[in-house]
């Protein structure tokens, strides 16, 4: 389980404007470990996970883009049914709320799987509930039952 630098971008909602930006990051050598697109009627929100945040920060100032910078927990999933059920169950038990969370596939650590990016109410006790025993190992507290059960 780590964490990670996260920039969120608000695009606007017109042919070639992301790949302008993915052009800008690329020339600058930033390599990109997750990213996702929501789009609305006239703006895309783009949150990614760059390699050098540093690097990424910079590319964004040069194109006059707004951006803000959070920590994310990036957890690797195995290609197995309920893999990322047991991530949420576990994050659930000990009363952390999932803002949102995306994945990136064939990236590291698990071979097969995925790498969630996970942005959490607390990230450090996260952190530590999904480092305990793994993060898609099953925990339950004695007495008490799963959550989904409740």
């Amino acid at each position: 389980m780590q964490t990670a630098k996260q920039l969120s971008v608000s695009l606007v909602n017109k042919p070639g404007r992301l790949a302008t930006l993915l052009t800008a990051l690329s020339k600058e050598k930033v390599n990109l470990r997750a990213l996702s697109v929501m789009d609305s009627s006239d703006r895309g929100k783009l949150r990614f996970v760059p390699d050098d945040p540093d690097a990424a920060k910079e590319v964004l100032e040069k194109s006059n883009l707004r951006f803000e910078a959070g920590d994310v927990l990036l957890a690797d999933i195995p290609n197995q049914p309920g893999a990322f059920r047991n991530i949420c169950e576990k994050l659930a038990a000990e009363h952390l709320n999932i803002d949102y969370a995306y994945c990136s596939f064939n990236c590291g650590g698990v071979r097969g799987g995925a790498m969630a990016v996970i942005k959490v109410n607390d990230l450090a006790k996260a952190q530590r509930v999904l480092s305990e025993n793994g993060a898609t190992s099953r925990r339950t507290r004695q007495g008490r039952r799963p959550v989904h059960s409740r």
